[in-house]
């Protein structure tokens, strides 16, 4: 089997390294209409960069899953844009938007997402065949290395603690060197040391392999783990922390919700 041939009409790929890995542009997103209308998003206009990790968060109501989804093109804008590198994903089709996720964008949720009777490396592997990708070992080795699971790769998901499973989809969404990786609550359904570990596998893997994440959370010290945390309230971005620590955004937080 042969990789899918992208069509003439595919977006262009390519980054430009003095550009954003991720740009919305006055991004708004209505639910309902009339009376019932609820704006999530009223205009967000936000950058990310190649090779950074990001957090997102912001009081419950905020708007910080829609920002991801609508990023991520799991979501569709009201109005306004989201550019992917060089290309503008807004208003793109069912089946050009399945390429694009499937082929530049990575995802870690809450949920392992793993399928029980297929072992660690047969998961981490089984988005490339599917695509009819032949894997790069070369990579494959490093992101192994980089998540620690080189003594778990024949292990069945039911073998492994719940944060193995989740390094499982970490290596997973880090194996086809996607330009991000959207990871939402990643660290939501494990305990606090496991929690730690997946954090600082998502921060070395923007140290050691230049991958730019966007992660939502809103835990105080998962956000500590990242380079930037960009704030949200009401739907519209509210401040911008530099090299958080858990004390400067538990701060941040409380001011966004006084």
């Amino acid at each position: 089997m042969h990789p899918a041939t992208p069509d003439a009409d595919t977006p262009a790929e390519g980054t430009d390294p003095a550009a954003p890995a991720v740009a919305a542009r006055g991004l708004s997103k209505v639910y309902g209409s009339g009376d019932s209308a609820v704006r999530a998003l009223d205009g967000v206009s936000v950058d990310f960069a190649h090779g950074a990790f990001t957090a997102i968060m912001g009081p419950s109501g905020s708007g910080k899953s829609t920002l991801m989804h609508c990023l991520a093109g799991l979501d569709t804008p009201t109005s306004g844009t989201v550019r992917l590198g060089r290309a503008d994903i807004t208003g793109l089709g069912d089946r050009r938007l399945t390429q694009l996720r499937r082929d530049r964008i990575g995802f870690v949720f809450q949920a392992f997402n793993l399928l029980p009777m297929l072992t660690a490396e047969d998961n981490i592997l089984l988005p490339a065949r599917l695509a009819g990708r032949a894997p790069d070992r070369a990579r494959f080795d490093r992101v192994v290395a980089v998540t620690g699971l080189a003594d778990r790769l024949d292990h069945l998901p039911a073998e492994l603690s719940g944060g193995q499973q989740q390094r499982v989809a970490v290596a997973r969404a880090l194996l086809h060197a996607p330009e991000v990786v959207y990871a939402d609550e990643p660290t939501g359904n494990l305990d606090s040391r496991s929690g730690a570990e997946i954090l600082g596998f998502l921060a070395e893997s923007a140290r050691e392999l230049g991958q730019t994440v966007v992660m939502v959370t809103h835990d105080p010290r998962a956000a500590s783990y990242a380079d930037r945390v960009v704030f949200l309230r009401d739907g519209r971005p509210a401040d911008d922390l530099e090299a958080p620590t858990a004390e400067a955004v538990s701060a941040h937080l409380l001011k966004l919700e006084s």
